[in-house]
């Protein structure tokens, strides 16, 4: 489905969850406001069995002037549109309507449905709606307001962006033409007095483990912002390393994670957390999660949740083995020797898009990581989009250059950010193709524990090799110590005698 199949219809009826927050707000009057530059008739609504009352939802509705009409009953004459949410679901009021879209980033629970875009592996709505425009080459700063509500409906879905984890995710927050005063504004007016009480309460119930430096805090049930907030006062205590603030709902337990230190990242630890019972993540520093009631009560119906967080911190702390590259000594004897494979690969000489010494986040599927640009430095484009910085001398040594045009087909095209200006751009268009030369050999064993590496070229941001996964290391550099995942090399090596 795309936005200008919307266009077909005259008078339409856009429609919010019950008691919406701010990710369907934004969603909502973003295609208000698409639909009405095209002049149809439309209106923006949503109903349940309360108006909106949230300081920063009522303040977000003045400031950016978005006409929301709550209502009880509804005619709708020729289209109506869900947007975060999905037609005929349980936090959404049924109106009777001729033809009904669904746009929503939620899992799918209808079927069936014409018109529908669904997808669940972004962190928002407002991002799914920003890409609908992308994807239609419309200029979404062209619609008043509008940036600025998506950017906000980003930030509000995603934790304060502390579960932000999708690239497309980040894209959103990282380039959309916002208000900054008025987000400022917003962020700000979250908190009641009520809500500070929470957070007290909360904190004088915390439970710190010293072995590891982390803390579990039980809170009342409240907004997910608030969980965020008691998180970050908790990370100020100078003996909490990584903390779990969580709060029980009728549909499951609300967490929020916090690490401050670079051998645990949050995200992970989320994701950790949640595994086989809901979804969690975010990013290194700031991550959050979901644990669904009856996933929790068909597999551990004898366990308090306070019990379970601990088993689950204690367990991932004892999951995993850390390698820093410039001290580990692998043995070669113990390893299997490859080579790679002669097919065609990408990469990109970063001084050709970048003035030298421009520091920069390179963007994919697997994570963030910071190099800096220079005549010495390239960047390499994988089978499937996944993008790692190599040397030129290793690059030369490693690979002989060829005429064909690069292509690529993956799910995200990796991108590069100038941390200066934060202008980012896709690397394909610059990509060049190349074969590798089968002169260079790499030493690798599967692994049978979850590993993580600080590698030679980012010794902040580690790499996380999962069972199954391959620890590699040069033949002809053994302190280039790295993660290949099980899939991508098999792909692209073959061993060797």
């Amino acid at each position: 489905m795309n936005l200008k199949q919307f266009l077909d219809y005259d008078n339409i009826v856009i429609q919010c969850h019950d008691i919406p927050d701010g990710d369907a707000i934004a969603s909502g009057f973003a295609l208000y406001q698409y639909i009405k530059f095209h002049n149809k008739d439309v209106r923006l609504v949503y109903s349940g069995r309360m108006e909106i009352t949230k300081p920063n939802l009522l303040l977000m509705i003045e400031h950016l002037k978005i006409p929301i009409e709550y209502v009880v009953e509804l005619y709708c004459k020729e289209l109506l549109i869900t947007v975060d949410c999905q037609y005929g679901a349980g936090n959404v009021t049924m109106f009777d309507a001729p033809t009904v879209a669904i746009i929503d980033h939620h899992q799918s629970e209808v079927k069936n449905m014409t018109l529908c875009e669904i997808r669940p592996y972004l962190g928002s709505c407002s991002t799914l709606v920003w890409k609908m425009f992308e994807e239609i080459g419309f200029d979404v700063n062209l619609l008043e307001n509008v940036p600025t509500a998506l950017y906000y409906g980003l930030y509000c879905d995603t934790n304060s962006f502390a579960e932000i984890s999708h690239p497309l995710d980040k894209d959103l927050r990282d380039t959309v033409k916002y208000i900054h005063s008025l987000i400022k504004i917003l962020a700000n007016s979250n908190l009641t007095l009520f809500d500070l009480e929470t957070a007290g309460v909360a904190l004088i119930r915390a439970m710190h483990n010293k072995r590891d430096n982390f803390a579990i805090i039980k809170s009342n049930p409240c907004d997910p912002n608030i969980l965020g907030f008691i998180s970050d006062l908790a990370m100020q205590v100078n003996t909490i390393n990584t903390c779990i603030v969580y709060s029980q709902t009728d549909d499951g337990l609300k967490f929020s994670v916090r690490s401050c230190i670079r051998e645990v990242n949050a995200n992970e630890m989320a994701s950790y957390i949640a595994k086989d019972l809901g979804s969690g993540g975010g990013h290194k520093e700031k991550a959050g999660g979901f644990i669904f009631a009856h996933k929790f009560e068909e597999k551990h119906p004898n366990l308090n949740t306070e019990a379970y967080f601990l088993n689950q911190i204690r367990s991932y702390y004892d999951s995993f083995e850390t390698i820093y590259s410039h001290t580990h000594h692998l043995s070669l004897d113990t390893l299997e020797r490859y080579r790679k494979k002669h097919i065609p690969l990408g990469y990109v000489p970063s001084s050709e898009i970048f003035d030298k010494n421009t520091p920069l986040l390179i963007r994919t599927l697997e994570g963030d990581m910071n190099i800096e640009a220079s005549e010495d430095t390239y960047i390499m484009i994988g089978l499937k989009g996944e993008a790692y910085p190599i040397k030129k001398e290793k690059f030369m040594h490693s690979y002989k250059l060829v005429a064909e045009t690069y292509d690529l087909v993956a799910e995200y095209i990796p991108r590069a950010k100038n941390k200066i200006t934060g202008d980012s751009i896709e690397l394909l268009p610059y990509a060049k193709s190349c074969i590798a030369t089968g002169d260079v050999y790499i030493y690798v064993k599967q692994l049978t524990q979850q590993t993580k590496v600080f590698t030679a070229w980012d010794t902040e941001t580690y790499m996380t090799g999962h069972v199954g996964d391959y620890l590699a290391v040069r033949e002809d550099d053994t302190s280039d110590i790295y993660i290949l995942e099980n899939n991508i090399f098999h792909l692209t090596y073959e061993k060797v005698k």
